[in-house]
């Protein structure tokens, strides 16, 4: 009896769900499995920059991105002692004509529940915490803390940097600590916009550390990520507590409006993490499992790219399976590669250049860079400050089309999804 491909993904943060909803758009069976007793993200901000919002939009998610997010008018760099503007460039009025969508800010929280709210209950399993992975020539098992297994044609890693799945797959290798921590906290704004944080992605540029601060949930809250170069080893954690005096400490100096935001944050809603990263793997696949987000591409968050490329495997994973069907699934898997693979690596490896250009510790290395910001402004005036233009202009829509132009290359025509 033939059945559909059956998909087990382990992870349900929002490269997992993006997955589960792809699926569910294209009639294949998933089933999802988080080792949370329940869905919710950490109280941050995420940029959703216009790639990310082209598959939101392509997943039906255009409407309830107009409500919960915020579109800021233009992404400005800036001095981090003297506020002076180092480049402008505009989002709001710019970006649908030039990258096919929007530029938001959204509440982390928000856009996982928006992104999970069709997923019917009887395909996710919460508290179920994945303890390995088995593999055979016609399938795949996930194994878990409780002794019961999940069998499927494909098992999915989305579960972060420290994905067991990756380590079943490839074996252990820990994340390389990068020398910088990061503070995330949120200011509730009682009456918008403050008079000290500009409708804008704001970008400010320090010796050693930078802060980028917007509005999220409509202009509701400011969220802040701050971040230091730290040669100590800090846990990775989402969770790791804070105090608003450590947060104070750590950018003494800095503007007085960002000293004043600092002081508005909610004392027990501070968080701080170490940032880790890994070098670009080769492949992510293997047989009857893959990875994907953090799990494949850990990367420094420095173009706001984290969630925007674990949004885009999850469509780009979906579309490859629905094409060439699980009679063929290693070419699924191997075309989700050649889509994915180079991309991601560029991201990861230009992430972590902007590490070392926000943060230059001297003045004459950063008045170089501030000169050529202008430069690049004065010649045009819609270029990305942080040169992330070809990061925009990405359409995760199409890889369905460059999917079947490399089949028709190799004479070959699409399978179903249906053995």
């Amino acid at each position: 009896m033939n059945r559909t491909l059956r998909v087990g993904i382990i992870g349900a943060g929002i490269g997992g769900v993006t997955l589960t909803r792809a699926l569910n758009q294209l009639g294949i069976e998933a089933q999802l499995f988080e080792r949370a007793p329940a869905f919710g993200e950490v109280g941050a901000g995420v940029q959703m920059t216009p790639n990310a919002v082209k598959v939101l939009k392509a997943l039906g998610l255009e409407q309830r991105l107009e409500q919960i997010g915020f579109l800021p008018q233009a992404m400005v760099g800036r001095n981090w002692k003297t506020a002076r503007e180092l480049f402008r460039t505009p989002l709001k009025a710019s970006c649908p004509a030039l990258y096919g969508a929007a530029f938001y800010h959204v509440h982390r929280a928000d856009l996982h529940a928006a992104l999970a709210e069709d997923i019917p209950a009887r395909q996710t399993n919460l508290g179920a915490a994945c303890t390995g992975l088995e593999q055979w020539r016609g399938g795949a098992a996930a194994t878990f803390a409780d002794g019961t297994q999940f069998e499927a044609d494909l098992i999915v890693g989305a579960d972060g940097v420290r994905s067991v799945i990756r380590e079943a797959l490839w074996g252990a290798e820990a994340p390389r600590y990068t020398g910088h921590m990061c503070w995330r906290a949120l200011v509730p704004v009682v009456e918008h916009p403050l008079p000290f944080v500009t409708p804008d992605s704001n970008f400010w540029m320090g010796p050693k550390g930078h802060v980028v601060t917007y509005y999220v949930k409509g202009g509701a809250a400011v969220n802040i990520v701050a971040v230091n170069e730290s040669p100590a080893w800090v846990e990775e954690s989402w969770n790791a507590k804070s105090t608003q005096a450590e947060l104070l400490a750590g950018f003494q100096g800095w503007h007085p409006d960002l000293i004043e935001l600092f002081k508005r944050t909610d004392p027990d809603a501070i968080y701080k993490w170490g940032l880790f990263d890994r070098d670009p793997m080769a492949t992510w696949s293997k047989a009857h499992a893959t990875l994907l987000g953090d799990a494949a591409h850990p990367m420094l968050p420095f173009l706001s790219q984290g969630a925007a490329m674990a949004i885009e495997d999850g469509y780009a994973l979906a579309q490859a399976l629905a094409f060439h069907g699980k009679a063929n699934l290693a070419e699924a898997l191997a075309a989700y590669e050649r889509e994915r693979l180079p991309r991601t690596r560029r991201v990861q490896l230009e992430a972590r250049e902007r590490g070392r250009t926000y943060h230059l510790p001297s003045a004459w290395s950063q008045f170089k860079r501030d000169v050529a910001y202008r430069w690049r402004q004065w010649r045009d005036p819609n270029a990305v400050g942080i040169q992330a233009n070809w990061v925009y202009e990405y359409d995760a829509q199409l890889c369905r089309a460059r999917y079947a132009e490399a089949a028709q290359a190799r004479g070959e025509t699409a399978h179903s999804a249906v053995a």
